[in-house]
């Protein structure tokens, strides 16, 4: 019999918060994809992830933004070809070095990724309002660690009374 310290316990705890993760991770892209639709039809999740990088992180080189995506700088040209084209993001050649092109968001694209969010966190807003009150700290606290552990920035640092 395996004592609850075993590493096959470990494996088996594991395993079960990987695909509770992967389970709300189906529900956060459906959530995701149904706000961008709302907002725009023609943006892909991928092409708004790159909305929200250049909102949250500022103008930057093309490069970095492929980096950051985790994606070849050809995938990253493509997708920034249809951003320029629907008008939300801006092609702009670096005033410090000729050679580089510096990628910003259009007051459109920033429109654009303000009311996505707007319209997923309401979303996400009616699915937390069903959770039971006891649940929802214990939530904050794993998906906290969960973040953290994926290097993602934390959205606020300020918490809301009603948790």
């Amino acid at each position: 019999m395996a004592s609850a310290g075993s590493p096959n316990n470990a494996r088996a705890a594991a395993d079960a918060v990987t695909d509770a993760v992967l389970t709300a991770s189906r529900l956060l892209i459906a959530v995701s994809a149904t706000s961008i639709a709302s907002v725009d039809e023609s943006i892909t999740v991928p092409q708004f992830r790159l909305l929200v990088v250049l909102h949250s992180r500022g103008p930057m080189k093309l490069s970095d933004l492929a980096d950051i995506l985790g994606v070849n700088p050809s995938t990253a040209t493509r997708m920034v070809d249809r951003l320029v084209s629907a008008g939300l993001v801006d092609r702009q050649v670096n005033p410090t070095s000729r050679r580089e092109v510096v990628l910003d968001l259009t007051e459109a694209g920033g429109q654009t990724v303000t009311l996505v969010t707007q319209q997923r966190r309401r979303q996400i807003a009616r699915i937390v309002a069903r959770m039971p009150e006891g649940r929802r700290t214990q939530l904050i606290e794993g998906m906290d660690a969960f973040n953290e552990a994926g290097g993602e920035p934390p959205a606020t640092d300020v918490r809301k009374d009603w948790i």
